[in-house]
C-alpha cells in the first residue's frame, strides 16, 4: 500500500468561512468531556488516573493527522480500558510500576502489528463489512454509553462494566428503596434543556459547552440555597503535568507475556476504531480508507507508548461529541488535545466545579442521536438479508464483546446472502 498524509487533504478547507470556528468550538466540547472521562478509563484499565488523561493527548493528535477519518477522536476507550485491566491484572499488579511498563509495551507491539495491517493492505476485509452490520453496531454501542451513565444520570452506585441486564436490575431496585437522587436527576434535566433550548445557535456556539456551564453553575448555586443538592460527584483534582516520556521494555520475558494479551487487544482495538469510523463516514456521507485507518492507529499507539499514553482506539463517546458539536474536519480532534493540555497546566482546579451527571447527560445525548431510527427502518424494510444481521450485530453489541459482535453480524450477512441467493 502506498503511505499519504491524509491532512493534505483537508488542510485547504480552512479557507471555507467557519470551519476553524466549528472545529476550534468543538474542541473545546471535546476538551471538556474527556476530562471525567479519562480518569475513569484509566482507572478502569487499572493504571494510576491521570494516565487516562495522557492517552487523550498525543494519539488523539497522531490520529486526526493521519488517519482516514474526519471525525472520529482517538484517545481511552471504554471496552479498551476494560480489556487491559482483564489481560494485565493476572501478570502484575493494577497501578504499580511493572503493570504500568506492561501496559504501554502493550501499546507499542499493538501499534506496530495494526501498522503491518494496514501496509499489508488488510483494511479490504474491514471495507466489506456489511452496512447493516455497521447500524448495528452503532446502535448497540449507543445502548452501551447509555448503560454506563445510568447510575451518573440517576446518582445510584453502579459499577462500571455492568451489563445492560444488572443495570437494569440494579436501577429498578434503588428506585423502589429509594436510594436514587431526584436532585441528580434535576440537574441532568437542566443540562439536557439547556442544550435543546440553545440548539437553534449551535452554528455559533456548541450547545454542548453551553449545557457544560449552565450545568455546573446551576449546581454550584443550588448548593448555596439547598442542602439537597450538596455531595453531588464532581470532578476530582487533577495533576496540571505534561504526559511525561516513558518508553516500551521490549525484553523477551516481556514479550513472552504480552504474546496472547497484542493478539487479543490487537483484534478490539482494530474492530472498534474500524467500526467507528465507518459508521461516522456514513452519517456525514464521508469517503473511508481502512488501511490508512489501521496506519493512523498503528502510529497513535506507537506514538503514544512514548508519552505515558496506554492502549488507544476510536471512542464513540468523543467522537459522537464530536459530530454532536458540528465538528467539520479533523482539526477538532487536534483541538479538543490541546485544550485539554492547556486545561491541565492553566485552569485543572476550575475542572473540581464540573459534576460527572452533567457530563453523564450530555453522553445521554450523544447516545440518542447515534441510533438513526430511519436507517433502522430502511433495513427491515430490505428484507431478512439486511435486518438479521443488523439484529444480530446490534444485540451481539450490548451482551458480548464488541469484536465478536461485529464478527457474528459479518457472519450472518454471509449465511443470509447465501441463503438468498439460493433461494432464487
Amino acid at each position: 500500500m502506498r503511505f499519504s498524509l491524509p491532512f493534505t487533504r483537508w488542510l485547504p478547507e480552512y479557507q471555507k468561512p467557519g470551519v476553524v470556528r466549528a472545529d476550534l468550538l468543538a474542541g473545546l466540547t471535546g476538551a471538556i468531556v474527556v476530562l471525567p472521562q479519562g480518569i475513569a478509563f484509566a482507572l478502569l484499565a487499572g493504571m494510576p488516573p491521570h494516565y487516562g488523561l495522557y492517552a487523550a493527548m498525543v494519539p488523539c493528535i497522531i490520529a486526526a493527522l493521519f488517519g482516514s477519518s474526519r471525525l472520529m477522536v482517538t484517545g481511552p476507550a471504554n471496552a479498551i480500558s476494560l480489556t487491559t485491566m482483564a489481560l494485565i491484572a493476572p501478570l502484575a499488579i493494577p497501578e504499580s510500576e511493572h503493570y504500568v511498563v506492561l501496559v504501554l509495551t502493550l501499546s507499542f507491539l499493538i501499534g506496530v502489528i495494526q501498522i503491518a495491517l494496514g501496509l499489508g493492505g488488510a483494511g479490504k476485509w474491514v471495507e466489506k463489512v456489511p452496512h447493516s452490520v455497521i447500524v448495528g453496531f452503532t446502535a448497540g454501542a449507543a445502548v452501551l454509553i447509555i448503560n454506563s451513565q445510568v447510575g451518573t444520570l440517576l446518582g445510584i452506585e453502579i459499577a462500571r462494566g455492568t451489563s445492560v441486564l444488572d443495570t437494569i436490575i440494579q436501577t429498578i431496585i434503588a428506585i423502589h428503596q429509594g436510594q436514587w437522587r431526584p436532585q441528580v436527576l434535576a440537574l441532568v434535566l437542566i443540562t439536557l434543556v439547556t442544550m435543546r433550548l440553545w440548539k437553534p445557535l449551535n452554528r455559533w456556539i456548541p450547545a454542548m459547552l453551553i449545557a457544560v456551564i449552565t450545568g455546573s453553575v446551576a449546581l454550584l448555586v443550588l448548593e448555596q440555597y439547598f442542602t439537597e443538592f450538596s455531595g453531588i460527584r464532581k470532578v476530582s483534582a487533577i495533576p496540571g503535568a505534561l504526559p511525561p516520556l516513558s518508553y516500551p521494555v521490549l525484553s523477551l520475558e516481556h514479550l513472552q507475556l504480552l504474546f496472547g494479551p497484542v493478539l487479543v487487544m490487537t483484534l478490539l482495538a482494530s474492530t472498534e476504531a474500524m467500526a467507528i469510523a465507518r459508521a461516522l463516514a456514513l452519517k456525514r456521507n464521508d469517503s473511508f480508507d481502512a488501511n490508512q485507518e489501521f496506519i493512523a492507529q498503528g502510529l497513535a499507539n506507537v506514538g503514544g507508548s512514548f508519552f505515558s499514553a496506554y492502549p488507544s482506539s476510536g471512542s464513540f463517546n468523543r467522537s459522537g461529541v464530536n459530530l454532536a458539536a458540528n465538528a467539520q474536519t479533523p482539526l477538532a480532534a487536534i483541538c479538543a488535545a490541546v485544550f485539554l493540555l492547556v486545561i491541565l497546566i492553566f485552569v485543572s482546579p476550575l475542572a473540581e466545579h464540573l459534576p460527572y451527571a452533567v457530563i453523564a447527560a450530555l453522553l445521554l445525548a450523544v447516545a440518542w442521536n447515534l441510533i438513526d431510527l430511519r436507517q433502522i427502518r430502511h433495513e427491515f424494510r430490505s428484507g431478512a438479508q439486511e435486518w438479521i444481521p443488523m439484529v444480530i450485530t446490534g444485540v451481539g453489541t450490548v451482551t458480548i464483546s464488541l469484536e465478536w459482535a461485529v464478527l457474528a453480524g459479518i457472519c450472518s450477512a454471509a449465511i443470509a446472502k447465501r441463503i438468498g441467493a439460493s433461494a432464487k
